[in-house]
């Protein structure tokens, strides 16, 4: 069992060649669309919820932080259902990989912050030095004002990291113990298997959550900015 322990969080190849690509565009397809004028079902709760995320997410940004409703309506979609179809057997996760959320969270990050500097000049070199600050502070304070800046986009990246690797290998372990324990105690093995049930809901939840975090924490960085 410890041999495949990080099995999962593999990038999976075919031929020799990484199917990260495919697994990462693939969640765009499950996503459907209509052209009728009156939409079933799926499509008018999957409307009813955008417009319901977007309108708590967006609603604090003025004109120019609005531009970028589509964008982050995106990327909540791509993450929550990135991370629900990591919950599947045998499938892979793209979230749990550190470099992939790194090249999400610093292209957007970097476009928050230098949109603030093209637009709030003042307003964003500001951010570096509260006022009242003691002059002996000074240098001290700017440079660890700078630092907190900088980590900003890392501390996107390993916080989903985290909580989604952190599930898959309770759930890998809780798994790998349920079935270690049928031929030991039929008792124990049915108490961890309800574990294992509930934490794969929690999962589902957690999946969502972190979507949505990741997502607002980009907004609240926008409409620093903006």
């Amino acid at each position: 069992m410890n041999e495949n322990l990080f099995a999962s969080f593999i990038t999976p190849m075919m031929l020799g060649l990484p199917l990260a690509t495919l697994i990462v565009m693939f969640p765009s397809l499950l996503f459907p669309t209509s052209n009728r004028l009156v939409n079933n079902r799926l499509i008018s709760l999957q409307q009813w919820m955008l417009q319901l995320v977007s309108k708590q997410m967006m609603g604090i940004h003025n004109a120019k932080g609005q531009t970028w409703t589509l964008m982050l309506m995106s990327l909540i979609l791509f993450i929550g259902s990135t991370n629900l179809l990591g919950l599947l057997p045998h499938s892979f996760t793209p979230t749990t990989q550190l470099s992939m959320n790194l090249g999400m969270a610093i292209p957007l990050w970097a476009g928050a912050v230098i949109t603030g500097f093209r637009n709030k000049t003042k307003a964003s070199l500001a951010h570096f030095l509260p006022q009242g600050t003691p002059t002996p502070l000074i240098p001290m304070l700017v440079i660890i004002e700078t630092i907190s800046l900088f980590i900003q986009p890392i501390a996107l990246a390993v916080r989903l990291t985290a909580n989604i690797t952190a599930g898959h290998l309770l759930m890998h372990l809780i798994g790998g113990a349920a079935l270690a324990l049928m031929n030991i105690s039929t008792t124990m093995a049915f108490i961890t298997f309800i574990i294992l049930v509930l934490l794969t809901i929690l999962e589902f939840a957690v999946a969502m959550i972190q979507a949505y975090v990741f997502t607002l924490l980009v907004s609240l960085y926008l409409h620093d900015n903006t």
